[in-house]
């Protein structure tokens, strides 16, 4: 263990931040890629190995990555760009390539369900073309299926505050939710314990399958005011996207991801104590809503 080089992407987002800091705790020196090290505390930054850089640059994935035995990899949507899935499956292939020729044994993907139709889920397929370019390295390659995280949530703090939870899914039909550290507690545990071998699809679904009126009723709850649900139709979404800033390109990369996950999906991997995590929306909005 303690000879092991495990490199983290995204060492500052919702997962990759707790992936960081429950390494630090197991006695490991990660390696941390990121393109500003500012970002991280002090602490992190005295005990982590850091290399800066841009991971869109196949040159410096590539060489931020020789020497680790383990990577943990993120591919994060960039919704300002009217492509957004072509940059991660560009990371992908960079992921995929350094893989190859610095001989990395063990990967961890954070992927998503949907990831498994390849086609027809919008943005979600990218994470489908990155867990092919993975599978085809060799490595041992475990691709974490993530449910709904509770953190986007945030992205809509103002119409919840004013008692409005507005989607273009079915409300009825339940989905899992999950803690995006609850993800992060089962990425490190992989990454510490890189014995596995071949190709493992493990999905991460969260404490329970919700719909979106319970989300409602959730929040009605930790807040102490109604939250109602407004269904809105996919037009309605993306003009709204497209009104908010978003690129046509992105705005219909999010509407296709919200159809296809929508009508009739039901994920490959099904609810076990494997994939359930510990975290209640309660607990999260609590924390972080109330």
């Amino acid at each position: 263990m303690s000879g092991m080089e495990i490199a983290v992407t995204t060492p500052t987002g919702h997962v990759g931040s707790r992936v960081t800091r429950l390494l630090l705790q197991a006695g490991v020196r990660p390696r941390l890629l990121l393109r500003d090290a500012g970002r991280l505390d002090d602490t992190t930054r005295e005990l982590a190995d850091v290399r800066e850089g841009d991971l869109a640059d196949p040159d410096y994935v590539r060489a931020a990555t020789a020497g680790a035995d383990v990577l943990f990899l993120v591919a994060p949507e960039d919704l300002t760009a009217d492509d957004p899935a072509a940059p991660m499956r560009a990371l992908g292939r960079s992921a995929a390539a350094a893989v190859r020729a610095n001989g990395i044994g063990h990967v961890v993907f954070q992927s998503s369900v949907g990831a498994e139709l390849r086609n027809g889920a919008g943005i979600v397929d990218a994470l489908g073309d990155i867990e092919a370019s993975l599978d085809a390295t060799g490595a041992a390659v475990l691709h974490l299926r993530c449910g709904y995280f509770f953190t986007n949530l945030l992205l809509d703090a103002p119409g919840i505050a004013a008692g409005e939870l507005v989607t273009a899914a079915d409300p009825a039909a339940p989905a899992p939710w999950v803690d995006p550290r609850d993800i992060g507690d089962v990425a490190a545990a992989r990454l510490l314990a890189a014995g596995w071998s071949g190709r493992v699809v493990q999905a991460v679904h969260g404490p329970a399958d919700l719909t979106w009126h319970e989300v409602a009723e959730v929040l009605t709850g930790v807040l102490g005011r109604p939250v109602a649900v407004r269904r809105i139709s996919d037009e309605e979404a993306r003009a709204g996207m497209i009104a908010a800033g978003f690129p046509a390109g992105a705005a219909d990369a999010v509407t296709a991801m919200t159809r296809g996950l929508r009508d009739g999906f039901v994920p490959e991997q099904p609810r076990t104590a494997l994939t359930t995590t510990p975290t209640t929306l309660a607990a999260w909005a609590y924390a972080n809503l109330r």
